[in-house]
């Protein structure tokens, strides 16, 4: 399998999971019209902020949040794909996927980061759409490769759905695990496990289900 090959089933997964999420949300979502470009755009505005960009202050970028929300706008994006203006031709997952990978595969890159983020938001801003070469722009002037993305992304996902399925709407959650919170075992249950494997998810909530205080 080549590489785009792998990239391209891995976002079909990814889409999967952000549906179910969302259904999970709402079981009408996509009924709804939600905004998702505008969650974008404001989510790069939150990202700049961590980034850095006022001359008058010194200001160091925070690199690890820069891309915790890069991971958060990838949801958005996925979101939009699915239900937004650009799939009028109700495209399957494996297309979207597939037209994704196709610009995640050629990054727009402008003379900085801010540059190349504003060309993000400006996407979502004027055309409602999310971009994905000026993503995958930030992507790489943050030194963030595809495989660090969709490692974040299932993380995430798989997480929340953990947490919901043990009680969190509720309450019963248990959120630290023998004085380590939820978080800190899904670094070392992600950095334990190959990406590739097309059972990845599914070894992740297990992980989770494993460590987790019965």
């Amino acid at each position: 399998m080549t590489n785009k090959e792998l990239m391209t089933n891995q976002i079909a997964i990814m889409l999967e999971m952000q549906d179910a999420m969302n259904t999970k949300v709402n079981d009408k979502w996509v009924e709804q019209g939600f905004e998702w470009y505008r969650a974008i755009w404001i989510e790069c505005g939150e990202m700049l902020e961590h980034y850095g960009w006022k001359w008058w202050k010194h200001q160091q970028p925070d690199a690890e949040q820069v891309k915790m929300e890069l991971v958060d706008i990838f949801h958005f994006g996925l979101s939009s794909r699915i239900d937004g203006p650009s799939n009028e031709k109700k495209l399957s997952y494996d297309e979207i996927a597939s037209e994704l990978a196709g610009e995640l595969s050629e990054p727009l890159v402008k003379g900085d980061f801010k540059q190349t983020l504003e060309v993000l938001a400006g996407q979502a801003v004027m055309y409602q759409h999310f971009d994905g070469t000026s993503f995958a722009g930030c992507m790489q002037q943050m030194d963030m490769p595809f495989e660090e993305l969709y490692k974040s992304y299932v993380g995430k996902n798989t997480l929340n759905f953990f947490r919901q399925d043990h009680g969190y709407k509720d309450g019963s959650y248990i959120k630290e695990w023998n004085g380590r919170e939820d978080n800190e075992y899904l670094v070392d249950i992600l950095d334990s496990l190959d990406t590739s494997d097309e059972n990845f998810k599914e070894k992740v909530y297990q992980g989770l289900k494993d460590n987790y205080p019965s």
